[in-house]
């Protein structure tokens, strides 16, 4: 069966995926469970980092109830003042101890089979990967659906020839040594675009597959106007402030620059 490890490897997680709760209380013994039940059927072993993100409901309470239930398939971390998802990401996934990790929402619009599905064509390849989901199929409404794609067009002015057509599109997965190549920094939902912007220098394929985005089961979307507003001001500042630079910097430093990849979209 596929997941099954030698005995020097049985404690170790196949995948490790780090989860920002902020004020998720009411979604999270129903996704986190689910998770981890999908993995399991299918033969692989599970780690979530569920990061209490600054929560001011009982998040941390049941996070560490779901740690109590499920010992070493969930990991609790906490962050005292509420940041950003990016920075949920960031401060999670030091305790990540899979050899493949990813970022994913506590929404759970993604069904958990897919999550699977996702891990598996990952693993398929020669690891030089990002696997995410494109949300093909999203419960959204229209106001939702046309932010989003004048959101993707802008990225793609910005940076042409980005091989995506869902940025902001989680979960994703990746190698541990690409996620310490990326040496991601954004506090919010730039990570996203971020870690695509740098994948692509670093000759990082993307690899997208097509899911059903269900619509939020409970709990409330913390995505607002003024949210859409803080991207796009937030994209025009990683492209044009220097960030970027100073990472590349730092890679010609170590000798790890390769090209930008032109390889097309799977």
């Amino acid at each position: 069966m596929n997941g099954i490890k030698a005995d020097s490897q049985a404690n170790q997680a196949d995948l490790s995926l780090v989860m920002p709760c902020y004020n998720e209380e009411e979604v999270i013994p129903f996704t986190i469970p689910r998770l981890l039940k999908a993995f399991d059927e299918a033969g692989y072993s599970l780690e979530i980092v569920a990061v209490d993100n600054g929560s001011s409901d009982r998040t941390a309470e049941v996070i560490a109830e779901l740690a109590a239930e499920h010992p070493g398939g969930v990991v609790p971390s906490h962050v005292e003042t509420n940041i950003g998802y990016g920075f949920g990401v960031i401060t999670g996934m030091p305790a990540a101890t899979a050899p493949w990790v990813g970022m994913i929402p506590a929404d759970g619009q993604v069904d958990a089979e897919d999550v699977v599905r996702l891990y598996e064509a990952a693993q398929a390849t020669n690891g030089n990967v990002i696997a995410k989901v494109r949300r093909r199929f999203r419960m959204d409404g229209l106001t939702r659906k046309v932010i989003s794609i004048f959101y993707n067009v802008f990225v793609w002015m910005l940076w042409p020839g980005m091989h995506s057509l869902d940025i902001n599109g989680n979960p994703r997965i990746m190698t541990r040594e690409t996620m310490r190549a990326l040496k991601l920094e954004s506090t919010d939902f730039l990570i996203d675009p971020e870690a695509l912007v740098k994948a692509r220098h670093l000759g990082v394929r993307i690899l997208e597959m097509n899911v059903f985005a269900r619509m939020r089961g409970s709990g409330l979307s913390h995505v607002r106007a003024s949210t859409c507003w803080d991207f796009f001001r937030s994209l025009l500042a990683f492209r044009f402030t220097g960030r970027l630079s100073a990472w590349k910097a730092g890679l010609a430093d170590s000798g790890a620059v390769q090209p930008e990849s032109e390889t097309a979209l799977n």
